[in-house]
């Protein structure tokens, strides 16, 4: 018998070094961290994670390594009531991402991958799984597009989280059902400036979409109907995780058959709510923090 769960999360895992500094550092300059924050992290893991402490049941598949940063990471989820068994584990380094956050909740990252490549196809067994949601964040390409096939044929929604254009998010993007885009994917896949342009476009490829605009909120197109929904306004400390804490809450929703405005607002509260602590991880909300929030702004 299959295990149901309410969202599966395929792509990357790493583990994040998150510096706070008072101001960005210029060339030739040495700079003292007022803060560190050290966690796992990876737009799939954080949306897992996001899941989880929405109050749903998630897995993660992809890869760790058998190193301190992969031990910490895998250790972190199990923690969090993420499921790991899909997990692989190799000698090939865990990414390390190193963010430079600073106070006006902007940030710098710098990620390092070493020669840990992509997971090949049948890597994983999804036999003993039954997902309702499938999320993809496009950084295990091989993996991922035969599961996005037999997910359309067994009508399992899939989403994407395109944070850019890569070989993955770019051949992925055709075949989900929630096109869940950044600005930055949709000017580099459309080759348009105009969002709303980059939006038409899109629609033309995906059945749901819409892009994130960061403090501009996000524009939206689903069948003939089209918006805009502005961001929540929150004290911002540090923005890294909240395309990751968006897609997994929106994933969530859609595991919950919530109408699509209405999750598109509840990610959006999400998101906005991990901007307000330093590290990912640690600014993820847990359900009853978002709902707070909605009430807060009517």
């Amino acid at each position: 018998m299959s295990l149901l769960v309410d969202v599966l999360c395929v792509g990357r895992a790493a583990y994040d070094l998150t510096f706070g500094v008072d101001s960005h550092p210029l060339p030739d300059e040495k700079l003292f961290a007022h803060s560190l924050v050290s966690c796992g992290g990876g737009p799939a893991a954080n949306a897992a994670v996001s899941v989880a402490r929405l109050g749903g049941t998630a897995v993660f598949a992809g890869y760790l390594g058998h190193d301190v940063f992969g031990q910490l990471h895998l250790e972190e989820l199990q923690a969090e009531g993420v499921m790991t068994n899909w997990i692989v584990r190799g000698a090939s380094p865990t990414p390390v991402s190193t963010i430079i956050a600073k106070p006006d909740g902007q940030r710098t990252l710098i990620a390092y991958q070493g020669n840990t490549d992509k997971l090949p196809a049948g890597s994983i067994d999804f036999a003993q799984i039954k997902p309702k949601v499938i999320l993809f964040d496009g950084h295990e390409p091989h993996l991922s597009l035969p599961l996005a096939a037999w997910a359309r044929k067994n009508q399992i929604p899939t989403v994407l989280d395109a944070g850019s254009l890569h070989i993955g998010t770019e051949r992925l993007a055709e075949h989900v059902d929630y096109l869940i885009c950044s600005e930055k994917f949709a000017r580099q896949y459309t080759g348009e400036q105009n969002e709303q342009l980059a939006l038409s476009r899109l629609k033309e490829v995906a059945p749901f979409v819409a892009i994130t605009l960061g403090e501009r909120g996000l524009v939206w197109k689903n069948g003939q109907a089209e918006g805009h929904l502005p961001a929540f306004a929150v004290n911002a400390s540090d923005t890294t995780g909240a395309g990751d804490t968006f897609h997994g809450a929106f994933a969530w929703c859609l595991s919950q058959q919530q109408e699509w405005l209405e999750s598109l607002m509840f990610a959006s509260a999400a998101a906005a709510l991990c901007c307000t602590k330093q590290g990912a991880r640690h600014g993820i909300p847990y359900r009853t923090e978002v709902e707070q929030l909605i009430k807060q702004h009517p």
